[in-house]
């Protein structure tokens, strides 16, 4: 699914830039909500939020949510989600970093992700055959800048997204997008770079089942986490920086 970029060292190359940038790698600390890996309250499996999904758009969720890692507000993860689509003046070394890491990370976690989503084909795992971004709320023209950044190495034909006039807000809603006939049967790749309350991500991943799509993978960039939110700050005390990890994920299949 990635494209071959040059020859040689090349994911030596980009796996040495992803070490580079300090992360907050995704796991399963205490209290985490099984579907975002965000904080969930005490006792329960999935947080506000995406209990809320589940009521609201059941049967027409992704079948798998899988953040790369958290992006704590203030670090440079952060900071690099935001800069790398910045109106004024995009950061280069921004793109190039998360370029870097999304590319790593499904290379070497593509397979768990595919598993989670349950995408298999009858004697194997398939793997997914389109590839979606979740569109811009922002009124931004033209593709949305991760797409743009992408498109180059990830050999997958696009599922369009659109988004409808009118329909933004702060909850899931199964009609915010619409999505073309291209994902009908299709097991689909869904790329987002931030998670907030995922509500956008959702929606998208609603559209694309609507539209006929067989199963749908949300890979996130970055799962935004607030320290100096009163209910988010003793689980984020738990987070530990890091580096990017070969061997895990917050979905690792087990060989």
């Amino acid at each position: 699914m990635v494209a071959s970029m040059t020859p040689g060292g090349a994911w030596v190359s980009l796996r040495r830039r992803s070490a580079r940038s300090p992360l907050y790698p995704v796991e399963q600390v205490p209290g985490s909500c099984a579907v975002c890996r965000g904080p969930a309250g005490p006792r329960f499996a999935r947080c506000y939020q995406c209990n809320r999904h589940e009521q609201l758009g059941r049967g027409l969720l992704a079948d798998a949510v899988v953040p790369i890692s958290y992006a704590v507000k203030g670090t440079a993860l952060a900071a690099d989600l935001w800069r790398y689509k910045a109106w004024s003046e995009p950061s280069p070394a921004a793109r190039t970093s998360l370029l870097a890491l999304l590319l790593v990370f499904l290379r070497d976690h593509g397979a768990c992700v595919w598993s989670q989503a349950g995408m298999a084909g009858p004697d194997r795992l398939a793997g997914p055959d389109r590839l979606a971004v979740v569109p811009t709320g922002g009124g931004r023209p033209g593709p949305h800048p991760l797409l743009g950044l992408v498109a180059p190495y990830l050999r997958l034909p696009l599922a369009r997204l659109d988004i409808r006039p009118g329909t933004q807000g702060r909850e899931l809603n199964v009609n915010r997008f619409r999505a073309d006939q291209s994902a009908a049967g299709g097991r689909v790749l869904l790329l987002d770079d931030s998670w907030v309350s995922g509500a956008s991500a959702q929606s998208a991943a609603a559209a694309l089942k609507l539209a006929g799509a067989r199963q749908v993978a949300i890979v996130v960039l970055g799962r935004h986490v607030d320290p100096a939110d009163p209910q988010t700050g003793p689980w984020a005390a738990r987070l530990r920086p890091g580096e990017y990890e070969m061997s895990a994920c917050a979905v690792h299949r087990r060989k």
